[in-house]
């Protein structure tokens, strides 16, 4: 892999953890999400798999990141409402675990 773009992604990856921080830490959720969500990374994997797998493994990214929704989900929704009554290292644990579990299940019965 060329090193050129391992900076890149460095830079943009330490950009959009900044903007989130900054716009989270000062209320603007919305923003913060608006940003966390913006499809900046998944467009430079789009263009890296396309240039070093082809259309077929860009479509198969795409397909599986639809797959995975759901275990997204599961992730997200515990964290928001356990972080007010466990606060965020246990919410996060167990949001993780339920994204893992949901996202090997989901591996398991597609692949």
């Amino acid at each position: 892999m060329d090193i050129k773009w391992l900076i890149l992604y460095f830079f943009l990856g330490g950009t959009i953890v900044t903007l989130v921080t900054y716009f989270g830490g000062q209320g603007k959720g919305l923003l913060a999400a608006f940003v966390a969500f913006f499809p900046s990374i998944t467009v430079l994997s789009m263009f890296t798999i396309y240039f070093t797998g082809g259309l077929n493994a860009t479509t198969s990214y795409f397909k599986s990141m639809l797959l995975l929704l759901p275990a997204w989900l599961l992730y997200v929704i515990p964290v928001m409402f356990l972080l007010p009554k466990l606060g965020p290292v246990p919410s996060v644990l167990i949001g993780i675990s339920a994204y893992v579990g949901a996202a090997f299940l989901t591996i398991k019965l597609v692949g």
